[in-house]
């Protein structure tokens, strides 16, 4: 059978748009990291889920080897947390539930995308390979505040990356005679130990300690400043560990309130030895 040749440069643009379709398809659903969205995941009750081990803290953990999982939050008419942070090169399961209302959690610029129900938790599985910053916004009307609902993703170079959480506990106000103690808490939770430096700056006063923490461990380091040194009055302080900061002020008082409260209860009393005498 004889066949035009205009027949033939249809029949192969023909069977080159349906590879192509194919070919994007394949890309879409597979090449980009992406999993499809999981329902094996355990019901969460929305009203309780500060009480639910996985929402309690909406946060992103370490779990392996360049392995994430980030359990968000979506509520009327925010997501939690916000932003998410996670490093390049890295794989990140979603784990998303509502709050409150039917939402969607949306990446723009991805097909990340998952309609969010009250009660149920949406699984999705993405690589993230370079840095980049992503909106999340919703897809599915929430509310009058609708349109507002958005969030970021941000992924950072791996170096710049950590999950190190800093507290400090420290006293508002001391005697020139007391001192001041400031307990630092940093928590290290990424699987692999962390050198870092904990420094306390107060006044003119610099106090460092180098410490290692373990993975998925927590250091406590104390430092004291006695309030001789400090002098009377108002004082900031500012805690650093890892690229993290805390700040806050202690008052050092005069120290002369307990003496005059003293000072007056003599004077009463010799008011009082004063009054009665006259009476007699």
């Amino acid at each position: 059978m004889n066949i035009h040749t205009y027949e033939k440069l249809w029949l192969i643009a023909a069977m080159l748009l349906i590879v192509g379709f194919i070919a994007t398809i394949t890309y879409g659903s597979v090449g980009l990291g992406i999993a499809m969205v999981g329902d094996q995941q355990e019901t969460v009750e929305p009203t309780q889920l500060g009480e639910d081990d996985r929402f309690a803290e909406p946060r992103v953990e370490h779990v392996g080897e360049n392995q994430y999982e980030a359990y968000v939050i979506a509520q009327t008419f925010r997501f939690q947390p916000d932003p998410i942070e996670v490093p390049a090169n890295s794989e990140v399961t979603f784990h998303v539930t509502s709050r409150d209302v039917i939402h969607s959690f949306s990446v723009a610029g991805t097909n990340i995308n998952t309609m969010v129900i009250p009660g149920e938790v949406a699984e999705m599985t993405v690589e993230f390979d370079d840095p980049e910053e992503y909106g999340i916004v919703c897809n599915e009307y929430c509310g009058p505040d609708h349109h507002n609902m958005e969030g970021q993703l941000h992924v950072v170079p791996e170096d710049e990356f950590d999950l190190t959480e800093l507290s400090v506990d420290a006293s508002d106000e001391i005697g020139p005679d007391e001192e001041a103690a400031f307990e630092i808490s940093v928590e290290n939770r990424m699987l692999e130990d962390r050198d870092t430096a904990v420094s306390l700056e107060i006044g003119e006063e610099m106090q460092t300690e180098e410490v290692t923490i373990g993975g998925e461990e927590t250091h406590v380091t104390t430092f004291t400043v006695d309030g001789a040194t400090l002098g009377e009055g108002d004082h900031s302080w500012t805690v650093s560990a890892d690229g993290h900061e805390e700040s806050g002020s202690i008052t050092v008082t005069d120290g002369e309130s307990d003496e005059d409260g003293a000072d007056d209860g003599e004077s009463d009393e010799d008011g009082t030895d004063d009054g009665g005498e006259s009476d007699e």
